[in-house]
């Protein structure tokens, strides 16, 4: 195995310019770095990356905690994450809790024994954030994304959920539909919460009282809105349109419309919270809330190495992205109730 005295050798330079190179230390000259860089190839060395986080105290890995990386919403937030650490020399190691917090406090615990730099983290459902406090009372640099965890101050970069389903609810009222029913995820979650605040809002602001029973709490998982959606669809007195907090839900009720041989939009509309992956593979298409996933997990890196490298440093903040509503087939307006009144206040978006 080659070591850095030959590449310094090879390259002839000395060994701390190799050492700077390797660091990405950009007051490097171009022809030092392209004939370390060569010498590197040409010798196919492979930096002890242990032995130097030991002596640097830096590992250079951040490690990104996910809840289900099944979800398509979430590969988007690694690639915005991996494409920045990458260009920062950071390695990203990705893991899965399935929604369970003690998954997520074992994850968490394993990481930091590996000494990783940072933590990314979509917590799991609970109250209970103490094992974060700790790895941030550690001197561990965290940033939480998609979800704020509770009772807890740290950086998060979150979406305007409140907005997205504001929006989207408007659109529906605004062409037409009343009756309109949500599935939400698990309320314990500051976003699931978020998203039934948004669908409140919008109904408020044309006076029409929210109704639970069109009001159903999901879980986030596809069985939960195939369940869901087909309660809802077998009622005597079916909602006119169904809002749905997410896009893997959303495939269940999209089964539970197929397996009842209900359409959409003619007998209900459809809407949804995430783009399923530009909608491409359904029809009629979807109108969704999109979330910037990729930004998203951008942005949480890119504020989290900063924090690791001190160039950004004071009070947690709160980033807060915003979504886009994009209208399609799916809520056209066609199927409108008998009950529905022929004048209402217009609305605005």
């Amino acid at each position: 195995m080659s070591t850095i005295v030959e590449v310094a050798k090879r390259a002839g330079v000395s060994v701390g310019t190799v050492s700077n190179v390797i660091r990405g230390n950009p007051r490097v000259g171009r022809e030092f770095r392209e004939r370390v860089e060569a010498a590197i190839r040409e010798l196919d060395y492979h930096p002890n990356e242990i032995a130097r986080s030991l002596k640097v105290n830096q590992t250079y890995m951040l490690g990104m905690v996910l809840p289900d990386i099944t979800n398509p919403f979430f590969p988007e937030i690694i690639r915005g994450a991996e494409d920045q650490a990458l260009q920062r020399r950071y390695l990203l190691v990705t893991a899965n809790t399935d929604e369970h917090i003690e998954r997520e406090r074992s994850i968490v615990s394993a990481l930091r024994s590996r000494r990783v730099d940072g933590l990314l983290l979509a917590s799991a459902p609970g109250k209970d954030s103490s094992h974060i406090r700790r790895v941030m009372d550690a001197g561990t640099s965290v940033v939480c994304l998609d979800r704020a965890p509770a009772g807890i101050k740290v950086d998060t970069v979150l979406l305007d959920n409140v907005r997205g389903a504001e929006d989207c609810v408007r659109h529906l009222l605004r062409v037409g539909y009343r009756k309109i029913a949500i599935i939400t995820g698990p309320l314990e979650l500051q976003h699931a919460r978020e998203r039934l605040r948004g669908y409140e809002n919008a109904l408020h602001e044309v006076g029409i009282k929210v109704s639970e029973e069109l009001i159903l709490e999901g879980d986030f998982r596809e069985e939960s809105g195939h369940r869901l959606g087909k309660e809802l669809l077998l009622r005597r007195v079916r909602p006119s349109a169904i809002f749905v907090c997410n896009g893997v839900m959303t495939l269940g009720v999209l089964q539970a419309f197929e397996e009842l041989g209900v359409r959409y939009p003619e007998d209900v509309a459809l809407a949804t919270f995430d783009d399923l992956a530009g909608d491409r593979s359904f029809y009629p298409r979807l109108t969704v809330v999109a979330q910037p996933g990729y930004e998203i997990g951008a942005r949480a890196a890119t504020l989290l190495m900063d924090r690791i490298e001190n160039k950004f440093s004071g009070k947690a903040v709160t980033i807060r992205m915003a979504p886009t509503l994009i209208v399609r087939e799916s809520t056209r307006g066609s199927a409108v109730e008998p009950s529905r009144p022929r004048t209402h206040t217009p609305l605005s978006v």
